[in-house]
């Protein structure tokens, strides 16, 4: 029988468990505000900043409930064997209990906030759930649920303000969600190596060479759907310029270096690692943004 969590412990090893660094794929959210351009008004602003601080709990309780269900299989992992379920150090019911609570208030809070964003928030909460209860253990369906997880995102960022998304923006976002998938199933296989059919399941039917196959066929896609995005009519009729192809150049530099950080440099094993200590990538992502805010507000 485990000893009491001591209280400080306790919220300690809750909050390390809800992954705050993870929090940064939570800006998806700000998306549609910003190009709607409505980011210098208060209240869709405001709206933004609550739907992005509910997809951080939500998204803490699916990670909670994840490291409940994968405590097993993290343990044989190199840096997830340190989380405080997979050591120990949380109990597994308390970790649980945490889970189901956070989704009950955010849901709730989310509800109240927008009900058509509650809506997607529950749908966001329901795949999470399913994803780490049964789906993560389907091949190719895994990666398809963790970008649904991306795009959900951007859909909830839409409909909180409430604003129409384009439907070529969705597009970049489900190819970069995919993008990203495909990469998390590539550090994994190269970290867990032998041990990587004990940690997930569908990482024994992946091997490197498919794995770099379907990235580069992604990656491609992803290229030419947003160069398409940035020239498409709609997007010169809403903004009444083609100044958004000058941010080609930062999303290609961006696919190339985190490419890069994670195929040939140490330590790079997730992107939140890769936005908030690469410089170059730093540097990359505020020239995107100094265009983006230029070429819609200027």
């Amino acid at each position: 029988m485990s000893e009491p969590t001591p209280v400080n412990g306790f919220g300690r090893d809750i909050f390390q468990s809800m992954r705050p660094r993870h929090w940064a794929k939570n800006v998806l959210v700000f998306v549609p505000l910003v190009f709607a351009q409505h980011a210098g008004e208060l209240l869709p602003l405001f709206k933004a900043t609550a739907a992005f601080v509910l997809f951080c709990g939500l998204s803490g309780a699916g990670y909670l409930l994840n490291d409940y269900v994968d405590r097993e299989g993290d343990r044989l992992h190199k840096i997830k064997a340190t989380r405080p379920v997979a050591s120990g150090r949380l109990p597994i019911g308390k970790a649980l209990q945490s889970s189901v609570l956070l989704y009950l208030v955010c849901l709730v809070a989310s509800f109240l906030l927008n009900v058509h964003f509650g809506y997607v928030a529950l749908v966001y909460a329901a795949i999470g759930i399913a994803y780490s209860l049964m789906l993560k253990n389907l091949v190719i369906v895994d990666l398809f649920m963790v970008a649904a997880g991306y795009v959900l995102r951007v859909v909830a960022g839409a409909v909180v303000i409430p604003v129409t998304i384009s439907s070529w923006l969705l597009i970049c976002a489900m190819l970069l969600s995919l993008f990203i998938a495909l990469s998390k199933r590539s550090i994994e296989l190269r970290l867990l190596q032998g041990d990587a059919v004990h940690h997930r399941k569908t990482l024994a039917e992946y091997n490197p060479y498919l794995l770099d196959q379907m990235t580069a066929v992604i990656t491609s896609a992803l290229l030419v759907a947003y160069t398409l995005y940035t020239r498409s009519p709609g997007t010169l009729e809403k903004f009444h310029t083609g100044g958004l192809v000058y941010t080609v150049p930062f999303v290609l530099y961006g696919i190339f270096r985190y490419l890069y950080l994670i195929h040939v440099k140490e330590g790079y094993h997730t992107l939140e690692r890769v936005l908030v200590t690469d410089k170059p990538m730093i540097v990359n992502l505020i020239l995107y943004l100094l265009v983006v805010g230029i070429v819609l507000y200027v």
